[in-house]
């Protein structure tokens, strides 16, 4: 039997009953929206908001401590094991976007957003509690992480109700805010966490449940409380809205008829395939050009500058905030400019600036890298340091701190090509970074707005989906293939290929770019605004 949800503010409304077609029918009502529908769905659409921005803040809040963590609660972890646990995030949620998204479909969408919020929350108290174990506990925090990445898998869901609730007029502005929020969590994540290292590593414990808050498991703590907040929020504010492309109100959504493919399929067409799949061939680009730069920033700095780690780590922190910073700008920005060019023209101008970007990071001149060669006796590190041509260097003795730490800035010699290849130029690195962190947001919320339209009025939560999945898949893929073109064949190398990859994609947006219209202005429901 169709599960019916009627949403309370229009069961009485008296307007009349018409499908797009001027048709009556009841899992195609359609009605005038009241003002007070309008306020009901838009207080719908902010807890969205809120979602994506508790969602990003509960991945972001930990990066920086799962480290030091891993390493207090289990010794037997290695550097390689710590790359498992990061990807292992993105993993859970690219298995559970398709998950939650056809779901979404099938009920009423405040059930997947519920058990996916309830299972990120029940992943952040096991985090807590992996030092219990006797061994294995690596294992557990993989375990926890993995989970967290399964109920993040709810972004698909936020994003086919955002779509779903909006008019093609207001879907651009909606998108662009859920970015925002999600660029904003990623941003006040790691200064969430820095404000918990004031409680130290050995923090306070309640014997009873053997729980230890200190500056590793607090933040988690938070985030499960962020989660809390997010389910009471759903249930006492979230409410079931949809509405066409010209923002008509359906009256009532059967979400069996839904699921079934029906409330979106009507007699004036179908979706077009190839622009649904370039559009998942784009944002996986996307996202993989940025999961390599997110991934190159570190190495290449201490390798091109000679930081340490420490250095290395709080400079790109701050860089990279101010890119999150950048990125909300941007995002605001596309509201205003989508409406006088449109958003293929934003999309294809991002993705040009972009390529600008990685080309600036192309290693020129003759000046090489300070060059790393360990040969630690007596508390001293030897270093052969090349400097203005490969025939010119000298050997420097460097004394290191009391401490016994070893560390010794500068490319290291297993990288042959540190032997021939230029210098970037920090002048360079910092152009390219403005323009990178100007082109990603541009380019994110551009391609699923645009997704979002090209599937018209229906159900979205599949296709939103593996939207997510998609870019999951990317934010893996992008720091296996640049860590092992970085470390094999250099910045050389590792940035021509993504400017390759970038005109590919180029190439592939001018190949469809007359199919990534919308839905209604495909079928002509509506006119495109621009081209």
């Amino acid at each position: 039997m169709a599960a019916v949800l009627v949403d309370p503010v229009v069961e009485g409304l008296e307007a009349p009953l018409l499908t797009p077609n001027g048709e009556s029918g009841r899992s195609h009502d359609y009605t005038t929206e009241t003002l007070q529908h309008f306020h009901s769905r838009w207080r719908s659409i902010r807890i969205m908001y809120l979602t994506m921005f508790f969602s990003s803040v509960g991945f972001s809040i930990v990066i920086m401590s799962i480290w030091p963590y891993l390493q207090q609660v289990d010794k037997t972890a290695d550097a390689s094991f710590l790359g498992w646990i990061i990807a292992s995030y993105s993993i859970g949620q690219m298995i559970a976007s398709p998950f939650f998204g056809t779901w979404s479909n099938y009920r009423p969408r405040g059930e997947p957003l519920v058990v996916s919020t309830s299972i990120s929350v029940a992943a952040n108290c096991l985090y807590t509690y992996v030092h219990l174990p006797v061994s294995h506990n690596k294992y557990y925090m993989l375990i926890a992480r993995a989970l967290v990445g399964f109920g993040a898998g709810n972004v698909a869901v936020v994003r086919s109700y955002v779509a779903g609730s909006t008019s093609l007029t207001e879907r651009t502005g909606a998108m662009a805010n859920t970015s925002a929020c999600q660029a904003v969590g990623f941003i006040l994540g790691p200064v969430f966490q820095t404000l918990f290292t004031l409680i130290g590593e050995k923090g306070v414990t309640w014997k009873i449940i053997n729980l230890q808050v200190n500056m590793y498991t607090a933040p988690v703590l938070f985030g499960a409380l962020l989660g809390i907040i997010n389910i009471v929020l759903i249930f006492a504010v979230f409410r079931e809205h949809q509405v066409d492309d010209m923002g008509r109100l359906f009256r009532s959504v059967n979400f069996e008829a839904e699921g079934n493919g029906e409330a979106g399929e009507d007699s004036q067409g179908s979706i077009d395939l190839v622009a649904v799949v370039s559009a998942n061939i784009l944002f996986f680009v996307i996202l993989f050009i940025f999961a390599v730069f997110e991934t190159i920033a570190t190495p290449l700095t201490m390798d091109m500058y000679s930081w340490t780690r420490k250095q290395a780590v709080f400079i790109n922190g701050l860089i990279l905030g101010a890119v999150g910073i950048e990125s909300v700008f941007a995002f605001l920005g596309v509201k205003i400019l989508s409406k006088k060019t449109g958003e293929r023209a934003i999309l294809y101008g991002g993705l040009v600036i972009i390529l600008i970007g990685f080309f600036i990071l192309l290693p020129w001149g003759n000046q090489l890298p300070n060059i790393q060669w360990e040969d630690i006796k007596n508390n001293s590190v030897t270093r052969t340091v090349f400097s203005g041509s490969f025939a010119s260097f000298w050997t420097m003795q460097i004394q290191l701190p009391s401490n016994n730490s070893t560390e010794a800035p500068g490319c290291p010699i297993v990288q042959s090509w540190c032997l021939y290849t230029p210098v970037i130029y920090l002048g360079q690195y910092i152009a390219a970074v403005i323009l990178i962190g100007l082109g990603y947001p541009v380019c994110n919320v551009m391609s699923y707005t645009l997704y979002s339209k090209i599937l018209g009025p229906r159900p979205q939560g599949v296709y939103m989906g593996w939207l997510t999945a998609c870019g999951s898949g990317a934010r893996i893929l992008g720091p296996v293939f640049v860590s092992q073109l970085y470390t094999h064949f250099g910045p050389r190398w590792a940035f021509s290929l993504i400017c390759g990859i970038v005109v590919l994609a180029l190439l592939l947006l001018e190949m469809v770019y007359k199919r990534l219209v919308a839905f209604s202005v495909q079928y002509g429901q509506l006119q495109e605004q621009s081209s």
